[in-house]
């Protein structure tokens, strides 16, 4: 299980250096906001052989705008580019998460393609994580995510306990997909995650005091990945 670390500006990148992943957003536009090209670049170079990780959005029905904004992220330098699905209907997904990958798999076929729905789906409205992972692998993107869509301090396992995040977990692995697991984890989840087993997991706010608008503190990085192993 590999963790995936969240930060916002070259600062913090620096703070998250011993994470598996590091991952390119910004919170303050929401779940999965976009940071911007040049930060993706400047951290890229700052992470070094570490594989780096681009959010480009949490994702309205705009497959056009979808698809561009991956290209960019992937052009930018990103190893992984993941897009959040805000909308509901299956059809209006396979559009977006087809474009999506085609976008990027043409000139990138070594990146990763990540599709994040939501655990908190039935409040916002939007598709259910258990819908996307046939999608997800007919368009030959690589990893299936749940995240929080509403960053209101309410985690994942509020809306999706152990037993369904481990469907969702083993539902991917038949597919031949990895699965991301995020959304306001806790060190307390650690245990349960470790059973859950996914591919990855998704942090900033357990990094950060417990605060995904605070800053990420390297020591609190550290200590997740020794709990970890």
């Amino acid at each position: 299980m590999q963790l995936l670390v969240s930060p916002s500006s070259i600062e913090e990148a620096r703070s998250s250096l011993s994470a598996d992943i590091i991952d390119v957003k910004n919170p303050s536009e929401g779940s999965l906001g976009a940071n911007f090209p040049w930060i993706i670049q400047e951290i890229k170079k700052i992470a070094g052989k570490k594989p780096v990780s681009a959010a480009i959005g949490d994702n309205e029905y705009k497959p056009g705008t979808a698809a561009l904004s991956a290209y960019g992220a992937a052009h930018a330098g990103a190893d992984f580019i993941k897009v959040g699905l805000m909308f509901d209907g299956i059809d209006r997904a396979r559009d977006v998460i087809g474009a999506v990958t085609t976008a990027v798999k043409r000139d990138f076929p070594e990146k990763q393609v990540v599709i994040a729905a939501y655990s908190d789906f039935q409040r916002m409205g939007t598709i259910s994580p258990f819908a996307i992972s046939r999608l997800v692998a007919d368009a030959g993107a690589d990893v299936a995510m749940i995240d929080t869509g509403i960053k209101d301090g309410k985690s994942t396992f509020e809306f999706m306990d152990e037993v369904a995040l481990t469907r969702f977990v083993e539902q991917n692995r038949e597919l031949g997909l990895q699965t991301a697991l995020a959304g306001s984890l806790k060190f307390e989840d650690l245990d349960a995650l470790k059973r859950i087993n996914p591919d990855i997991i998704g942090v900033r706010g357990m990094v950060c005091g417990g605060d995904r608008s605070a800053t990420i503190r390297a020591e609190l990085v550290e200590k997740a990945m020794k709990m970890l192993r």
